[in-house]
C-alpha cells in the first residue's frame, strides 16, 4: 500500500469517504458564478452544508475556489470542529484570511483519533497545503540503513525514500555526521558497505540462491574492507550467515544508541578471546571498544539517569521556526537536529508541535520512550498511542510526552530551544531572509498604501502619560525597513495638561517635528515616506488638523489602531486598510510601533523617576550634584534620608552646616505633605540610587 494514498488507508482502515459539498460539483461556468457570492452568503452557505457534517472523529481538508486543499487538520469531533472556522471561534491570526480564501471542504471519516493522526500526515505529504506549517526547506534528509531483507545486510549512507525491508535510522541533518557515523559503526562492528563491489555481486548470487560459492569457499579473494577490518569477510566465506545477522543487530543497537550494554559484550568477548591465547582477536575487539568510549567523550553527559528521550526545542520568529532535537539515549546526547519550519509568529505553538512531531517521528525510527517539550499537544494522548505504536517495544515500553517547568529536563529543553534560535539565526544568515522578507513588506505597504513608491523611510510616533504628568512622545525611524537609532528623536510635551489629552500631544509633536525649522534642520534627517501615528483614527484627525495648519501635503501618513492592527487613511473613507494576516507588512508595521511605544515608555519612566526625588532635593538651595552623591553614598535610600535627624546629617559629613538645616526643614515639610495624604503616581522613588545627582527639575 502506498503510505501517501489516502483512498487506500481509509479501504485498509475501514473508515468511510464523504463529501462535503452535499451534491455533485458545479461546471466551470456554474462554479465561476458561484465564487462570485459575497463572503456573507459563502459562510453562510458553508455553515449549512456543515449541518450534514457527522459528529465523529476524522481529518477534514478546506479548499479554495479553485479546487485547491489549502488547510488538513483532524478533529475528535468533526462538524464542531470545522464550525469553529466559520464562527471565528478559533483566535489564530491565520483563519481570517484561512476563512477568506475557503470555498468548499471534504472530509474523511475514521475509527478513533490514532487513525486520524496517521491520515493527517498522508493528507499533508499529498496535497502540501498552505496553511498547514512544514519544513521550510523541504529536502531529503540523510539516513543510515540497513538493507535488513539480504541475506549478508549491508550498511549505507541515502537519502532515498524509505524502502520496504530496509531499516532507516535519523534522520541526520548534518550529512558529515551520518557519514562519519557510517565509518564509526563498521570499525566498532564489522559490517558490508552497498557501495562494495563485491558485496553486490555477492548480493546478486545471493538473490538467485547460490551461496555455496561463499560459504567455506578456500581462495576466494576478500574484498578491501576486509583487509583493513571494515568487512567481516562475507564475500571469501569468513562469516556465516548466523554470525553475520549478530553483528546486524550489534549495528541495529549501536545507531539506536543503546551502548553500554553493547560495550559490555565486547569486553566479555576480548576477555575470552584472551583466554583463547586470541592475542590478535582480542587486540581487534580493544581496539573496537576504545573506538565507542572515545566517541561517548566527545559527546556531553547529560543526566545521572539513564534517560531516553528526544528534547525538541522551538523558537519562533515571524514568518518561520528554528526546531532543535537533542537525542538523548542512556543518559547523553547522541546526535542533534536542527529544522527550519515556514511558519512562525502567525501559526499557535501548538499547531507548530504537532506538525513537527507528526512529519519527525514518521520519518525515524529511533523512538525514544519520552518526548520533552515546552507544552503539550492538544492531542497529546493520540499522539502518545501513535509513538508507542511506533516504538513496538517487546516489553510493553510506552512513550510519554513531557512539559517540564523545572529540574534537569527544564535545563536541557532551554539547552534546545537556545540552540533552535542559533539554528534560526545561521539560516536567516544563510539565506538572506531578513533582506527578502525586508523588501517584501515595503512593496506590501506601497501598495497597500496606495503610496507612490516604497516608504523607505518610515517615522512613528507615541504618546506616553499619566493623567496628563510627564508626558513624552517618541519619533522612531525606520530606514529601508530597519530600526535607524541614530535618527531616533524624543519630545517633552510642553502643552499645560489637566489631565491626558493625546490629541493636542499628537498636535504639539506634530508642529514641532513639520515646521519649517525642523524640516531643514539635517539633524532630524530627509523627508519621510511614510508617517504611522500609534492611536488610530483620533491621532490621525490631530496630525491632518496640523497638516493643514503648517501647509504640508506631500508626506503619506496613515494611524494604526491598537486593537485590530488596522490602519486609517485620510484618503480612503469606505473604512481602514487591513494588511493580511501573517504577511510580512504587517510584521513590519507591528515591529515600527512597538519600538515607538518601548521608546515612549522608556523616557516617561525616567522622567517620572527623576521628577519624583530629584525636584525634592532641588529645592534646598546650596545642594549641588557633588553633595547629593556624598548624601547617596551614605544613606544609601531617599526613606533613610528622610528619616535622618538633623544630627545625622551634620554626622554624615557631606554638607556644611547651614546646608543641613534647609535640607532637614525642606525633608520635615515634604514627609508632612506625605502624611496628610498619597500622592498616587507622583509618590517618590525609596531608592536615592535611582536618581541621577545632578538631575534638573522637569520643566
Amino acid at each position: 500500500m502506498d503510505p501517501f494514498d489516502h483512498t487506500n488507508f481509509a479501504s485498509a482502515g475501514g473508515t468511510t469517504r464523504l463529501t462535503g459539498e452535499g451534491e455533485p460539483r458545479l461546471p466551470e461556468s456554474e462554479a465561476a458564478c458561484a465564487r462570485a457570492e459575497t463572503m456573507q452568503e459563502k459562510i453562510a452557505r458553508i455553515k449549512a452544508e456543515l449541518n450534514h457534517v457527522p459528529p465523529l472523529p476524522g481529518v477534514y481538508l478546506w479548499k479554495d475556489a479553485a479546487g485547491q486543499v489549502i488547510y488538513v487538520g483532524k478533529a475528535k469531533q468533526l462538524r464542531a470542529r470545522m464550525r469553529q472556522y466559520v464562527n471565528f471561534q478559533d483566535d489564530r491570526a491565520k483563519i481570517p484570511l484561512l476563512v477568506d480564501q475557503i470555498d468548499s471542504f471534504d472530509y474523511i471519516v475514521v475509527e478513533n483519533e490514532h487513525e486520524a493522526l496517521v491520515l493527517e500526515h498522508n493528507l499533508i505529504n499529498q496535497h502540501s497545503p498552505y496553511f498547514n506549517a512544514d519544513f521550510k526547506d523541504d529536502k531529503s534528509y540523510p539516513f543510515i540503513a540497513l538493507t535488513k531483507e539480504d541475506v549478508f545486510p549491508a550498511i549505507k549512507y541515502t537519502r532515498e525514500k524509505h524502502k520496504p525491508g530496509t531499516k532507516y535510522f535519523g534522520p541526520y541533518t548534518n550529512s558529515r555526521a551520518a557519514r562519519d557515523m557510517v565509518d564509526i559503526v563498521r570499525k566498532v562492528v564489522p559490517i558490508c558497505a552497498a557501495s562494495c563491489a563485491d558485496w553486490r555481486s555477492l548480493n546478486r548470487r545471493a538473490q538467485a540462491g547460490d551461496l555455496s560459492l561463499f560459504l567455506g569457499e578456500e581462495g576466494t579473494r576478500p574484498c578491501f574492507d576486509c583487509h583493513v577490518g571494515l568487512g567481516p569477510g562475507a564475500c571469501c566465506g569468513r562469516i556465516t550467515p548466523a554470525d553475520y545477522a549478530q553483528n546486524v543487530r550489534r549495528v541495529e543497537r549501536f545507531l539506536a544508541g543503546t551502548r553500554r550494554e553493547f560495550l559490555d559484550e565486547l569486553r566479555a568477548d576480548m576477555q575470552e578471546a584472551a583466554a583463547d591465547l586470541d592475542f590478535e582477536r582480542a587486540g581487534r575487539i580493544k581496539a573496537r571498544i576504545e573506538t565507542i568510549t572515545g566517541l561517548e567523550d566527545r559527546q556531553h553527559a547529560v543526566s545521572a539517569h539513564n534517560l531516553n528521550a528526544d528534547v525538541v526545542g522551538i523558537f519562533r520568529d515571524f514568518g518561520v521556526a528554528g526546531v532543535q532535537v537533542l537525542i538523548i539515549r542512556e543518559g547523553r546526547i547522541i546526535n542533534n537536529n536542527e529544522f527550519i519550519l515556514n511558519r512562525g509568529s502567525d501559526v499557535p505553538t501548538d499547531d507548530l508541535l504537532h506538525m513537527f512531531l507528526l512529519r519527525y517521528y514518521s520519518t525515524t525510527t529511533s523512538i525514544p520512550h519520552e518526548v520533552i517539550v515546552r507544552q503539550l499537544p492538544e492531542d497529546v494522548e493520540g499522539t502518545q498511542a501513535w509513538l508507542t505504536e511506533k516504538l513496538a517495544s517487546p516489553h510493553g515500553a510506552k512513550v510519554r510526552l513531557t512539559a517540564p517547568a523545572k529540574g534537569e529536563k527544564a535545563d536541557l529543553l532551554s539547552m534546545a530551544e537556545t540552540n533552535a534560535q542559533h539554528a534560526l539565526a545561521r539560516y536567516k544568515v544563510r539565506t538572506n531572509y531578513d533582506d527578502k522578507r525586508t523588501n517584501q513588506a515595503l512593496l506590501q505597504l506601497e501598495s497597500a498604501l496606495a503610496l507612490d513608491a516604497p516608504p523607505m523611510r518610515i517615522e512613528c510616533f507615541d504618546i506616553s502619560t499619566i493623567h496628563g504628568s510627564y508626558t513624552v512622545a517618541s519619533m522612531v525611524v525606520f530606514t529601508g525597513g530597519v530600526p535607524d537609532k541614530n535618527q531616533y528623536r524624543r519630545f517633552k510635551i510642553k502643552t499645560p495638561l489637566d489631565e491626558a489629552n493625546d490629541f493636542l500631544s499628537m498636535q504639539e509633536v506634530m508642529r514641532r517635528r513639520y515646521s519649517p525649522q525642523r524640516m531643514a534642520d539635517e539633524r532630524f534627517g530627509s523627508k519621510p515616506d511614510l508617517i504611522i501615528l500609534d492611536g488610530g483614527k483620533p491621532q490621525l484627525t490631530a496630525a491632518l488638523a496640523m497638516f493643514d495648519e503648517l501647509g504640508i501635503q506631500d508626506i503619506a501618513i496613515c494611524g494604526l489602531a491598537k486593537r485590530d492592527e488596522e490602519l486609517f487613511v485620510p484618503w480612503q473613507e469606505s473604512g481602514p486598510v487591513v494588511l493580511p494576516g501573517g504577511s510580512a507588512s504587517l510584521y513590519l508595521v507591528k515591529q515600527v510601533r512597538d519600538e515607538a511605544h518601548r521608546f515612549a515608555i522608556t523616557f516617561h519612566r525616567e522622567l517620572r523617576g527623576k521628577g519624583m526625588t530629584a525636584s525634592v532635593l532641588d529645592d534646598v538651595a546650596g545642594l549641588g550634584p557633588v553633595r547629593k552623591k556624598a548624601l547617596m553614598k551614605h544613606f544609601k535610600s531617599f526613606k533613610a534620608l528622610r528619616a535622618a535627624s538633623l544630627e545625622e546629617i551634620l554626622a554624615a559629613k557631606a554638607v556644611p552646616y547651614d546646608v543641613a538645616v534647609e535640607l532637614h526643614l525642606v525633608l520635615g515639610q515634604y514627609n508632612t505633605e506625605i502624611e496628610q495624604g498619597p500622592l498616587g503616581e507622583d509618590a517618590p522613588a525609596t531608592n536615592l540610587a535611582q536618581v541621577s545627582p545632578d538631575a534638573a527639575p522637569n520643566s
